[in-house]
């Protein structure tokens, strides 16, 4: 079982991560600069780079933050990008566990569960930096602004929907969390029902539409909370026109949790890990309306991190594939 201080290791802004970590490269740093264009020596191995673009928001709209993007890298690494929207979470763990794609940006309960699939075939090599410095974001619990509802307490009896499972926010650190506190996380236990919603973006219109009386969702924690804080699902929903924030009030937040991370396969060449470290690094002042898309807002831009940053997200992983196994 996971111990409080697991989750205190695992729930930690950059103050509490170690020093190595601390002194990786950041988009802050001096000198730093986008590659320059060109073909590059790893594209014998790479006839085409394959980027999986997480569920959770309409394959459009995903489609269309991402087209720059992909544009960017093709035109920097002269080869062709392909984009693969999954359905859900679960559809760019399995386009890793299959060799489909070499690169995704990943939640990191998604990450975790990439690499427990693959044996510690992925690895992770920047995460986002927030406005503060920090490379942590919330879960937070959200409801009607009309529902009447102002507390966890009062979310007794009444209606919850997960993001999806494979969330980190949207499922395992709310699930593990509020199991700590002694709330029960089954549906008929604290809550009259439970269920997937499909996404953060669903799960939130869920609530809008009276379906769930409240959702799991993920923001920043920063910034103005009445624009959807500065990133996250709430932010894009805001920027999209689908969502006006006082017509929600958030009830529950959690400790900040580390960023999810840019994802690779642990078996491409080093060239490559490298080149697309230093893209992202330069991206957020070099085309910082490429990153704001893709970042669903923005911050500071990026930080290199390392799976020992993650190894406690695997290990709440195993504990709730063996909870689900006691379950059964």
């Amino acid at each position: 079982m996971l111990a409080r201080r697991h989750l205190a290791g695992l729930l930690a802004g950059a103050a509490l991560l170690p020093a190595a970590a601390r002194a990786a490269r950041r988009t802050l740093d001096s000198g730093v600069a986008m590659p320059a264009a060109g073909e590059r020596a790893w594209k014998a191995q790479m006839p085409s780079l394959r980027i999986g673009l997480l569920g959770g928001e309409n394959e459009s709209d995903r489609l269309g933050r991402f087209g720059p993007y992909q544009k960017l890298l093709e035109e920097t690494f002269r080869l062709p990008v392909r984009l693969f929207p999954a359905s859900d979470y679960a559809g760019v763990l399995q386009a890793f566990s299959a060799g489909q794609i070499e690169m995704a940006s990943m939640g990191p309960s998604g990450y975790a569960g990439a690499w427990l699939d693959t044996n510690g075939g992925v690895e992770p090599l920047l995460v986002p930096e927030e406005k503060d410095g920090s490379i942590s974001y919330v879960s937070v619990l959200v409801v009607r602004a009309d529902s009447g509802i102002t507390s966890l307490e009062q979310m007794r009896g009444k209606s919850l929907a997960w993001a999806d499972p494979n969330s980190t926010s949207g499922y395992l650190i709310p699930r593990f969390a509020l199991r700590k506190a002694g709330i029960g996380v089954e549906s008929g236990q604290y809550f009259s029902r439970t269920g997937f919603a499909g996404g953060h973006e669903q799960g939130v219109v869920a609530v809008q539409q009276k379906q769930y009386d409240g959702a799991m969702t993920w923001a920043s924690g920063q910034g103005d909370p009445a624009q959807g804080y500065s990133r996250g699902n709430l932010r894009a929903m805001v920027e999209k026109g689908m969502l006006n924030m006082s017509d929600l009030r958030i009830i529950w937040t959690s400790e900040p949790i580390i960023n999810g991370p840019l994802t690779v396969r642990t078996t491409l060449p080093a060239e490559f890990k490298e080149d697309m470290k230093a893209f992202h690094l330069a991206l957020p002042t070099s085309n910082p309306q490429v990153y704001e898309q893709i970042e669903r807002g923005g911050g500071t831009g990026y930080r290199e991190v390392t799976h020992a940053q993650f190894q406690f997200l695997v290990e709440m992983r195993r504990e709730e594939a063996n909870e689900r196994r006691r379950r059964s």
